[in-house]
């Protein structure tokens, strides 16, 4: 149970219930100002360019879900992002967890570490982004989060790993050959 200083955070939060693969929670030039919590499920954060869709991101159960330009600017969108799998979220509007980090040192500290996380998740990225083989890229991925493969289509994993689908497809097959895979 929690205790009585606790009991907000418990209340702050609404539960999504039962997102299905496709729905989108925010789209490329909507706003949306609320942070989410992974409760279930894949998520893929992507934009257009020139016709395409480019991946930049997925997360998965535990993680923060936002648009980065709606939660700090209350800006539209630059990305959209969309449910790989049914999926469930926990949902706070940006003033309720504004105000909750702002009642208790203990929370400013659980916000500190939810963005200190996600500052991790951006250098990871940017750092697999630089890495010289496409190879070590999908390795990487696989290694961090294994389920994508049961849930994310393969072109949208090309696309994050700034790759074509017959490139991805020739890597799989010498891993597959070489028994890594």
């Amino acid at each position: 149970m929690l205790s009585a200083e606790k009991q907000p955070i418990k209340s702050s939060w609404r539960k999504i219930e039962w997102l299905r693969k496709g729905d989108c929670l925010v789209r490329e030039g909507e706003r949306d100002t609320s942070f989410y919590i992974i409760a279930r499920g894949i998520w893929r954060g992507h934009y257009l360019r020139d016709g395409q869709e480019v991946s930049v991101w997925f997360a998965s159960e535990g993680e923060a879900l936002f648009s980065t330009w709606g939660y700090v600017d209350n800006a539209v969108s630059r990305i959209t992002i969309e449910a790989m799998s049914e999926a469930a979220l926990y949902c706070m509007p940006k003033q309720k967890l504004e105000k909750l980090f702002a009642s208790s040192v203990d929370f400013a500290n659980l916000g500190r570490k939810l963005f200190e996380r996600e500052f991790l998740n951006v250098e990871t990225w940017l750092i697999n982004g630089g890495a010289s083989q496409a190879r070590e890229r999908y390795l990487a991925l696989l290694e961090d989060n294994p389920e994508l493969l049961r849930h994310v289509p393969l072109k949208y994993i090309a696309s994050y790993l700034y790759i074509t689908p017959q490139s991805l497809s020739r890597i799989r097959a010498e891993l597959a050959k070489s028994g890594r895979c």
